[in-house]
């Protein structure tokens, strides 16, 4: 089923970039544990969702499908418009690893989270952060 170009057009327009519900989720964990952080730096490559520069740690907040958690498993159930999705979701593949490359020689611990991981346990998200933290001096 083909859907018009209007309705695709309206649905892709619903789709947050920023101010995520996964984000949204981790964010209000971090901040009950008492870590401020900035959202959505755009003076840090990749843009990452939330970043402690000071301890240069820069945090993903990744979606299963356009991020491509287990894609080669879930690549055959995409069922429409697939001459664009597979290529697309392959290239956020590739540029989420270029970023975490790029970070890392710049001397960023890079964290990334799968939704469903912070849609189940944000707190567990969050003390993971705060590890990371520690180990990079923070010592609150």
């Amino acid at each position: 089923m083909k859907r018009d170009e209007a309705t695709t057009s309206y649905t892709m327009s619903r789709i947050r970039g920023k101010d995520t519900g996964i984000e949204m989720l981790l964010r209000r964990a971090l901040f009950k544990l008492g870590i401020r952080y900035r959202a959505n730096s755009n003076r840090i490559f990749g843009h990452p969702d939330i970043s402690i520069q000071k301890y240069r740690v820069a945090v993903f907040c990744d979606s299963e499908f356009w991020h491509g958690f287990r894609f080669l498993e879930n690549e055959t159930k995409i069922k429409t418009n697939r001459d664009y999705w597979i290529p697309k979701i392959r290239r956020n593949i590739a540029r989420d690893k270029e970023v975490n490359e790029r970070l890392a020689k710049e001397g960023y611990a890079v964290i990334r989270f799968w939704g469903k991981e912070i849609e189940e346990n944000p707190k567990e998200c969050a003390l993971k952060v705060l590890n990371v933290l520690r180990e990079r001096g923070y010592n609150k």
